[in-house]
């Protein structure tokens, strides 16, 4: 392994600031190997995102023991990028620090822009070298939910390709007017094969879904010829169409008492959670499964508005 910086700026009180890309299957800096530009990996771009910065340290052992295996194929490389904004995480802030903009709205960037979209500019410069892209990126909705591979309808998507992970399904989205300012976007349009790997949770650490990410990414890794791994088990994976779930939003305030996990097979009737009154304890609303099917995304707040979602649920096809 060995570490590239990929941008460099100066800050006002704690001088320069560095964001590093690791690169596996390249060689060491005393014997470099020439290779191909194979797979980008990015983890967190947001200062909450703790969760894919997790799932980063654990691929990040994993690609070092491939490595130090000789399992990693000859002429290949990786190159990880853990976090391109953790200065934020430091300070427990989502956005950057000095002027609190979204790095993954910042794409394709500007080189003579503010510093988050010099940043934008320099990493799509970089990534955009690599073959296949892979961003973990966080949920868009605080909760629960089964771990996928996301696509926006975009013309350049690989639905094929997305089922190498084996995951459970691959989530097909309408492409809207702020995804052509994300990585994932500008990422396909400039020729790169790329997926969003959502793992489940963002500022909570979930290992075993951390776990299924590592594995899932290293799966892909083998399928296309890039490492040398095990990658038994696994999904067939179902494409579905983002739309086409049911969401259930609440119909009061209060905590919400959640009776069924995500994953799970629910059937029409089901009483999937609870919303109790903070001040007396009495049930305000059941929450009521409308449809046989399974639970996507489930909301893990303990007050709950009310009119927000709850939950959606994959509605089942075939009886």
């Amino acid at each position: 392994m060995r570490q590239k910086i990929l941008f460099s700026y100066e800050t006002p009180f704690s001088g320069e600031h560095n964001i590093y890309g690791y690169i596996y299957g390249a060689g060491t800096y005393s014997e470099p190997v020439q290779a191909e530009n194979s797979a980008a990996i990015v983890g967190a771009m947001r200062g909450n995102e703790h969760q894919q910065l997790y799932i980063c340290s654990k691929l990040a052992a994993r690609l070092s023991e491939i490595e130090e295996a000789g399992e990693i194929v000859r002429g290949k490389s990786i190159l990880l990028v853990p976090s391109v904004n953790y200065s934020a995480m430091n300070a427990n802030h989502k956005f950057w620090l000095s002027d609190d903009s979204d790095i993954n709205r910042e794409f394709p960037g500007n080189p003579m822009g503010p510093a988050t979209s010099r940043l934008a500019y320099s990493l799509l410069e970089e990534l955009k070298n690599y073959s296949y892209g892979i961003q973990f990126p966080s949920y868009y909705m605080r909760g629960r939910f089964i771990p996928h591979v996301r696509m926006m309808k975009t013309g350049f998507e690989s639905t094929n390709l997305a089922n190498l992970f084996g995951f459970p399904f691959v989530m097909m989205a309408e492409k809207k007017p702020f995804d052509e300012c994300t990585l994932n976007y500008n990422w396909q349009k400039a020729g790169t094969e790329a997926f969003s790997v959502y793992s489940g949770g963002t500022e909570r650490i979930n290992e075993e879904y951390a776990d299924i990410a590592v594995s899932a990414v290293l799966r892909f890794l083998s399928r296309m010829g890039i490492i040398r791994y095990n990658s038994m088990g696994g999904n067939i994976s179902t494409l579905m169409e983002e739309e086409e779930m049911l969401s259930i939003k609440s119909d009061a305030a209060g905590f919400f008492r959640r009776l069924k996990d995500v994953n799970v097979e629910v059937k029409k009737g089901d009483v999937l959670g609870e919303i109790i009154d903070p001040m007396d304890g009495h049930i305000l609303n059941e929450i009521i499964s409308p449809v046989d099917g399974i639970i996507f995304y489930m909301q893990d707040a303990p007050l709950i508005y009310q009119n927000i979602v709850l939950f959606r649920i994959i509605k089942k096809i075939h009886k």
